[in-house]
């Protein structure tokens, strides 16, 4: 006579799984079907139940799509501030200097030979030793 293994018994099984807080689009696809197969043939489920769950999954699908396009827009535009202006590289920009009080700001002009960033703001590192925020540019040109 054959005999079982005990590793196959229920009780050696590892029966400790978490729950998830949400259900995705399979897990929701096999708990309809579970419901079909498991169903009473003398009293099959409401059509207006069927119905429901199924608008219920084309929603869930449709949130879903919606979400990963969400993130991805989201993500292209987290670009860095070296990345989003280093086509600044070369050209030159007009900006207001920083005097005292407004009457001794001027503007100045500087050709841009690096970009780097603080706190989440682009600055242009200019030829003659300037560094200027890049919200303080007034003019881009080539020469």
């Amino acid at each position: 006579m054959n005999k079982i293994d005990p590793s196959l018994y229920l009780s050696n099984q590892n029966t400790s799984r978490e729950p998830k807080p949400t259900i995705d689009k399979d897990g929701f696809l096999k708990i309809l079907m579970t419901q079909l197969q498991n169903q009473d043939p003398t009293a099959p489920m409401n059509e207006n139940e069927m119905v429901q769950q199924m608008a219920t999954l084309t929603s869930l699908e449709q949130m879903m799509n919606m979400s990963k396009s969400i993130e991805l827009l989201v993500n292209s535009q987290v670009e860095s501030p070296v990345t989003q202006y280093s086509h600044l590289i070369g050209k030159y920009v007009t900006y207001l200097s920083s005097g005292e009080d407004s009457e001794t700001s001027r503007e100045e002009t500087g050709k841009v030979i690096a970009v780097s960033q603080r706190d989440g703001i682009a600055i242009l590192e200019l030829d003659n030793k300037e560094k200027v925020e890049v919200t303080k540019v007034s003019k881009v040109s080539l020469n």
